[in-house]
């Protein structure tokens, strides 16, 4: 098959140039030519660093919008070089990771540009992420320093790193403004450090390198998926995903990183209302989150083509055909990104400019992409093979599981000594005109919602929990057709294990489903048989298993909103009582719920409204009073 050759790196990456004064104008630093452009910027060999190119950028351009608060990138740099100096001032350095625990904010975006201005790593550790989860993430990495948001107490967090605030931090300086002097460092020298779910049981730590974000952001630029000034770029991806990092390092081309709130995110609605309130030009988003938006955006909206970079999960069908329709009529430009946290977050690309069949485009130049079969064998165009990935972009590797890393990043046999090509497990073929199509896993990964989740950890887990003598999880559907986890167990009751994930996974992680069975079927060898276990939602669990539609319902209002619950769930009766996730409820059906709400009723309900109220009583009443305020 056609490979793309991967360019290589610096050794030692470009250094920063002399910013000028905030009218914008630079000098190039010595070996530079005198016309030196900062997003071509180059030793002659790789790419100049990410906090090289933002010193170049004008300091009086809007850097940050933060909830309330919002920072120029002069006002950025001052904050970074005395978050950084504090970083100094502890002998914190390159090769040293600092663990970050604070919500998307300008206070986040000052302290990842402040670390990697130290030489430092940086740690994503989300706020949202239960207690268990972070703590995990602080002391597996081995984390140096644990930074947490002002005014938060540092002994709720992990013990195993000492824990400061921004504030504290940088208490101790003199007050005098830092000159921002981004430490050298080398393509090599680690930059981040993301977890992925694990199929041990327990999520493993990604260490990519400077060189590899660096080459990220040039080879978006080069595909046009960063292109042009004064870009408005909407923040929308847990800190903890790789997909943040995409959205970040445009800090570094002068683009401004506009921050979206949680409330948001999750509502269609005002997510599209916000697109157009910030004139926001770049958007990346989930396929399950891109679908329902599409209607919600107007061609006379805020700037317009939008950019939608769509990944986290293959595009179905329908979806893709809307895309392009969507694409070819002006509204927006979709370009749909491909690739896993060990490559450095996207590694193929494709705009979807037509009808499918859907395809995720082909490999960004910093990697070469191979189709092998089981023996490492290349296939022949049009069959399918297992996706490897290697060049400059592939990660380090998983940190402290060398037996791990060994096993996934294997030797490049095209490559020079000691180079390495990464195990996606991701099947493909290589379509007629030279693009990737995506077949599926090879392996119990799978992608809901956008996120990478191992099916291992879960069920590791629910073993853990006791009473639980066995578990499988699978990925199903529920009546409406959209994607569910659902948990088989041998031992517990479905409160308890619901309970009991919740306090240790991420909510995303959390099955939609439980079903008690006595026994697992088994194969001829007798391994657990997955193709046994049904992929429906089960329409009847628990309390509303024989119960008779409609029992206990007093008033229209609770009537109609059993029902719109019953359509979305696909269960065939619901209580007053009942909870609206601990039915299997989730983020996406609580958006089909607020969009049959105002389809059956006029009303616009929020989907903040479903979190707030899960019980199908209190929220029914919390209508009534919308509805009364309306028709008053």
């Amino acid at each position: 098959m056609t490979t793309v050759l991967p360019e290589r790196t610096a050794d030692l990456l470009a250094p920063p140039h002399t910013a000028g004064a905030d009218d914008g104008t630079r000098t190039a630093p010595a070996g530079h030519p005198g016309t030196c452009s900062c997003g071509d910027c180059t030793t002659g060999t790789g790419p100049a660093d990410l906090m090289a190119r933002l010193a170049t950028v004008p300091g009086g351009r809007t850097a940050v919008v933060g909830g309330d608060r919002e920072l120029t990138f002069a006002e950025l740099r001052a904050e970074a070089a005395a978050f950084a100096a504090g970083l100094a001032a502890r002998k914190l350095g390159r090769e040293s990771l600092v663990a970050l625990c604070l919500p998307r904010g300008a206070d986040l975006a000052v302290a990842i540009v402040g670390a990697l201005t130290a030489g430092a790593a940086y740690l994503p550790v989300d706020p949202a992420l239960p207690e268990e989860r972070r703590r995990y993430l602080v002391e597996d990495s081995g984390a140096d320093l644990l930074v947490v948001p002002d005014g938060a107490s540092p002994s709720r967090f992990s013990a195993a790193a000492p824990a400061l605030t921004p504030a504290g931090l940088t208490a101790q300086q003199d007050g005098s403004q830092r000159d921002f002097a981004p430490e050298p460092v080398s393509a090599g020298t680690l930059a981040y450090v993301i977890y992925t779910s694990g199929s041990t049981g327990r999520p493993k730590g990604v260490e990519i390198g400077r060189g590899a974000a660096s080459l990220l952001l040039r080879e978006l630029e080069g595909v046009g998926a960063a292109t042009g000034e004064g870009r408005r770029v909407g923040w929308n991806a847990s800190p903890s995903f790789d997909a943040s990092v995409q959205q970040w390092i445009r800090l570094s081309r002068g683009d401004t990183l506009v921050m979206i709130d949680e409330e948001t995110r999750r509502d269609p609605s005002l997510l599209a209302a916000f697109v157009d309130a910030q004139a926001l030009t770049d958007l990346d988003i989930t396929p399950s989150h891109a679908d329902p938006l599409l209607d919600l955006l107007s061609a006379d909206g805020g700037p317009r083509p939008l950019t939608l970079l769509v990944g986290g999960e293959p595009i179905g069908p329908a979806l893709w055909d809307r895309l392009a329709a969507a694409h070819g009529s002006g509204l927006l430009r979709a370009l749909n990104v491909y690739g896993p946290t060990e490559c450095t977050v996207d590694a193929t690309a494709g705009w979807i400019e037509g009808p499918g069949p859907a395809h995720i485009g082909t490999v960004l130049p910093g990697l070469r992409a191979l189709l092998l079969d089981e023996r490492l064998v290349p296939v022949a165009p049009g069959e399918a093979g297992e996706l490897y990935l290697a060049g400059p972009r592939v990660g380090r590797g998983y940190r402290g599981r060398p037996g791990l890393t060994a096993e996934r990043f294997v030797a490049d046999p095209a490559g020079g000594p000691g180079e390495r090509m990464y195990r996606t497990g991701d099947r493909c073929r290589l379509l007629p005109n030279g693009r990737f199509g995506y077949l599926g896993r090879a392996d119990g990964q799978v992608k809901l919602r956008g996120h990478r989740i191992e099916l291992a950890e879960i069920e590791a887990a629910l073993t853990r929990v006791d009473g639980v003598a066995e578990a499988a999880v699978i990925l199903g559907a529920d009546a409406g057709g959209t994607a569910s986890l659902i948990a088989y167990h041998r031992g517990g009751d479905a409160g308890g294990l619901r309970a009991a994930l919740g306090a240790t996974l991420p909510s995303y992680m959390v099955p939609s489903a439980f079903v008690a069975v006595d026994r697992f079927a088994t194969t001829p060898s007798g391994k657990l048989d997955r193709s046994a276990l049904s992929t429906e939602l089960p329409a009847e669990t628990g309390a509303d298993a024989g119960r008779e539609a409609g029992a206990g319902l007093e008033g229209r209002a609770e009537e109609l909103i059993a029902r719109v619950w019953a359509q979305v769930l696909g269960r065939p009766s619901i209580g007053p009582d009942d909870n609206f996730f601990k039915l299997g409820g989730h983020s996406l059906l609580a958006i089909k719920l607020v969009s049959r709400v105002r389809a059956e009723l006029a009303l616009s309900l929020p989907v903040k409204a479903v979190y707030a109220h899960p019980r199908l009583r209190d929220l029914a009443a919390h209508i009534g009073e919308l509805m009364a305020a309306r028709d008053a």
